[in-house]
Formats: C-alpha cells, structure tokens, sequence
C-alpha cells in the first residue's frame, strides 16, 4: 500500500518535468533519422499557424504591414542562403517587450519588440533570426520529442524497480531514487539543450555569412545581451534563460567566424547612422498564399539593401527557394542599417505602454542628449506624436526628415498618415497616391491608401479602395488587417455578401475560429445569394470545419509525452506575454 503514493508522486514529478523543459537538447539530424516520421510538414504547419492565430487573438502579435515585411525579408534572405531553402517560413515580431525570440513547429520564427529595441545593429538582429532558423531547419523539435519518448520510459521504469525493491525498507531510498531519476531526466534535457544552441549558433553562423551579413554579429549580440544583464543586475533576459550563455559560447561564436576568413575588427557595434535612404526595396515581387491560408513570400529572400550586391543562382529543385551567393563578410553600407534603425524606433512605438510615456521619451532625450538627435529617433518621435494625437506637431518634425531624405518612403508614409490624421486629407491623399505610383502594390503602402479613402465613407472612395485592395487580398489573404479593411470597403460600396465573408476571414486568421464558422453558416442561410455567392461560402464552410475541429482537439489537455504537449515547450502562450518555459 505503501507503494501507491510514492508512485502517484513519482509520475507526478516525471510529468512536470516533462511539461515544463526548457528546450530539450537534441543531436544533429542525421541520414535515417526517425524524428521526420513524427509529424508531417503538413501537420507541422497547420500547429503553426494555429499557434500564431491563437496568440493574434491575445493581441501578442504585431501585426504592422511594414515591419512585417520587413522581418520577412530579413528572415527569407537568410532563409535563401541556408542549407535548406525552404519556402515554407512564417516570421513575425511579439507584442512583447521582453528579449527573447523562439522557433516553432512548421517553420514560424517569432521575435520579441524588446530583442529589435535590445540590438544596436541589423547584423546583430539577422544573428539571433539565423539561430533560429537553424533550430528548425536542424528539426530540434521533433528531435526533442523523439529523445523524450526515448529516454524517460527508461529511466522512469528504472526508477520504478528500485522503489519496488525498497518498498519494505524504512529509509528514504524510495525517495532517493526519485529524485535521482527527476536529476537524471532534467540533467538529459541540461545536456540536449547545450547541443541544441552549439548546433544552431555553427550553422546560424554559416547562414549568416552566407547571406552577406557580419558572422562576428551573432557573437555581437550576445555581448549586447550580458550589456542588458550588467545595467539591470540580476534581470536575465528572457532570451538568455531560454538560450544558455556564457563567455565561452561567445569565444566560440568569434572562433567560427574568423574561421570563415572575417577579421577580428569586422563587426564594430557603431553609432545610428545619419542617412534614412536605402534598406530593403519596399516594391518586393507579389506574396503567394500558402496552403493553409498564410502568405509566404518567396521573393522576400531575394530583398537586399541597396549597398550590398546579391547574385541569384537557378531556382532549387522542387519548391526550394533559389541560393543567395554573397561575398562572405561584404561591407553592407549604411543604407540597410539606416533602415534598420527606423523599423527598431518604428518597434518601439508599437510596443510603448503609452502614447504619453513614449513621446516622453523622444522629446526627453531629443533635449537632454544631442548624440540622440538622429533621423531615426526623430522618426520614432514623430510616430509617438501621430499616436498621441498630435499630428501637427509630428507634420513639423516630418518636412525637414522628407527635405533631407525626399526619397525615403517610411518618412512619406508617416507624413501621408499625419497629415491624414490631422485633418488636411485633400494632402494625405496626395500623398499617398504620389507614393502609390512610385511603390506599386506595396502592402503597406496600398493598405495606408485604401485606410484614408475608406475612412471618407462614401460609395465612391469606397470603389477606388476596393480596386487597390483586391490585387493585395489575393496576394496576402492571410493578412487579418488587409481583410478587415476589404470587408469595409465592401460594406461602403454596397457588396455586404463580400463584407461579411472578409469579415468571418478575418476573425479567422485573428484565432476567433468559431466565431469565423459562424458566420459564414449565418450569412449561407440567407435567401439571396447567388450560386456563386453559395457556392464560394458553403465551400469555404467545408474548409473551415474540420480545421475547427482539429482546433477544439488541441486546446484540449494533452497527454504528456503527445507532440502538441512538447511543442507548446517552445513557445507558452498567455494573456499578456509569451516566453519559453
């Protein structure tokens, strides 16, 4: 009798272990491997993007048009230069402003406003983007999985034997072996998560010199890292407790990287560049829709700075992204750092706890420090006095940007959307049409656009919206913002069947899956619709079915040990942040 509590205990501890492990270690993939036969690409993905509707429905994604284009274009060039340029990547930026950054199943690579504002270069952010992309390119997740399975059965029934032996003794030996085999199981997953961060930073490295970028920034960005831990004491950055570091990680970040032909001085962690022209081309080649409804953009791999020179090899067999050959270590201009530079103020804006707080901030520092007075940080200040409704004062902080930099269309889409704001539309108009015809089918861009005529609400700008969002729609349908502005546009210019399914549309892809479903079956019962109109929403219902159905599983517990319980191990989800446990 003695022996059933000690057991309840004993499956109580192996089960928290289980469920609350950080990263479990695992080795290189190797020909044969098991670990792929765990789940399909196909399931992965689906896990995936169930993962990022869920967190948009806590509102922990960022869902800006032109910082997700960018940390898309970032990630796929990276993607591009890799051992496997896969297509299938989702990259997305985490209301959050902790440092932390994660990989999840099905190629979704997220990464925390507070590790962008935590980096003082692009190379610095391509580094941490390259570890990750290593973790699932390296399958570490099923790998994971595949060791748990493996390795706990054993021990447990190892400790399980011993507690039998001892189950007529008096002394603590029950007890003992417990915990020495909880020790064990925490000690194995210790051990897979260093062989998983070694791995990632070897390959990351290769990757990220490979696509033209600094190699001795991943190095760089752990400095940047232990820099936070110094000025806040014992404040560990999330990122840190989820990815073990130490000085000799660093040496051996630093090690790799002069291996690769680069000098010690390569990377230089400089101040905010002065110019706001070049970055990444904001006319990218069209987004396609993917299989489950995101939108994944090939030619993002192929976005480059405009200092830095990229040769394009033949595109892959099977749906493979085409190689990205760079000279290892080439000097990248300012112009991709400038851009940087705007996007991070852009982040931090995003993210602020308050309008207040955040203009604050700029116009504190903008008087106290003149090393602060850059053209990024008086962007950042001029996006802080457009959300605290003070878009006259922000216009002014804009035209001498604008007049220095004419051809910056970051600064001309700010203007456009201060003018917008306080009240001089016949200009914003203007504006943004001028920047329409320069940047055509530009995602944010076009969605700024159509935002100012339909917020006219007449019939007429209404129609115009709806010709420029159509193209866009059919590029991006997973773009929940893109949907909501379509479904207006729709219900002004009078095509309600239209409104209401980008409406369901964009409750689906913002993790309100039941809400989605019906309504699409409340507007399939209405007696008006044409077969076409029918046609498109029963199918659409039958799509939609099954994916809820698989969605209501899920959110159900899990047993210990299942895939979804190991993969939620890498990205915890709740109201108001998100961490690896």
């Amino acid at each position: 009798m003695r022996l059933v509590p000690a057991l309840s205990a004993l499956a109580a501890a192996s089960l928290s272990v289980l469920a609350g492990a950080r990263e479990p270690d695992v080795k290189l993939p190797d020909i044969g491997s098991s670990a792929a036969s765990l789940a399909t690409p196909q399931e992965l993905r689906e896990y995936g993007a169930g993962m990022l509707q869920e967190m948009r429905a806590y509102d922990l994604v960022v869902d800006d048009p032109l910082l997700a284009d960018y940390i898309n274009a970032l990630g796929y060039r990276l993607v591009a230069s890799s051992d496997h340029p896969d297509p299938n990547f989702t990259f997305f930026i985490v209301r959050d402003d902790q440092i932390n950054a994660f990989a999840a199943p099905g190629g979704y690579v997220a990464t925390n406003a507070g590790l962008i504002t935590a980096m003082d270069t692009e190379d610095e952010l391509a580094g941490v983007l390259a570890h990750e992309i290593s973790h699932v390119e390296q399958q570490h997740i099923l790998r994971a999985f595949e060791d748990q399975k493996k390795m706990s059965i054993p021990i447990m029934l190892g400790m399980l034997g011993v507690m039998i032996a001892s189950a007529h003794r008096t002394d603590d030996a029950a007890a003992a072996a417990m915990m020495t085999g909880t020790s064990l199981i925490q000690q194995r997953q210790i051990n897979f998560t260093r062989g998983d961060e070694a791995e990632a930073d070897r390959v990351g490295i290769q990757t990220l010199a490979r696509a033209g970028f600094d190699p001795m920034a991943m190095a760089g960005a752990f400095q940047a890292l232990q820099k936070v831990m110094r000025v806040n004491g014992i404040d560990i950055p999330e990122f840190l407790l989820d990815h073990p570091l130490d000085t000799r990680r660093i040496a051996d970040a630093k090690a790799r990287a002069e291996q690769l032909g680069c000098p010690k001085t390569a990377h230089l962690r400089s101040a905010p560049a002065s110019d706001a022209g070049g970055g990444l081309d904001l006319t990218l080649p069209p987004r396609r829709p993917d299989a489950d409804g995101g939108a994944v953009d090939e030619a993002s791999a192929l976005a480059a700075s405009a200092a830095t020179s990229v040769t394009v090899a033949g595109r892959g067999e099977g749906n493979a992204l085409p190689r990205v050959t760079v000279s290892t270590c080439a000097p990248r201009g300012k112009g991709a750092q400038a851009y940087f530079e705007l996007m991070r103020e852009r982040v931090r804006v995003q993210i602020a706890k308050s309008p207040t707080a955040i203009r604050s901030y700029y116009a504190n520092n903008l008087r106290d420090d003149p090393a602060f007075d850059s053209v990024a940080n008086r962007y950042g200040y001029a996006l802080a006095l457009i959300a605290s409704r003070d878009a006259a004062a922000a216009i002014e902080q804009l035209r001498p940007l604008i007049a220095r930099q004419g051809d910056s269309p970051v600064l001309r889409l700010a203007l456009a959307d201060a003018q917008d704001q306080a009240g001089r539309r016949d200009d914003a108009l203007a504006t943004f049409a001028q920047l329409h015809r320069d940047f055509p089918g530009n995602r944010a861009i076009t969605l700024a656009y159509s935002d100012a005529l339909v917020a006219h609400a007449d019939a007429k700008s209404a129609r115009l919206a709806l010709d420029l969002l159509r193209p866009l729609v059919e590029r991006n349908a997973g773009d929940p913002g893109l949907q909501r502005s379509f479904a207006r546009a729709n219900e002004l210019a009078g095509d309600k069947v239209r409104a209401s399914e980008a409406y369901a549309e964009a409750a689906w892809l913002s993790g309100h899956a039941e809400d989605a479903l019906n309504q699409l079956k409340a507007l399939s019962k209405q007696a008006d619709l044409s077969y076409y109109q029918r046609s498109r929403i029963d199918a659409r219902i039958a799509e939609l079915t099954p994916a809820v159905l698989a969605l209501r599983k899920r959110s159900s517990p899990s047993e210990p040990g299942s895939l979804t319980a190991t993969s939620l191990s890498c990205c915890r989800v709740r109201a108001g942040s998100i961490n690896n446990p």
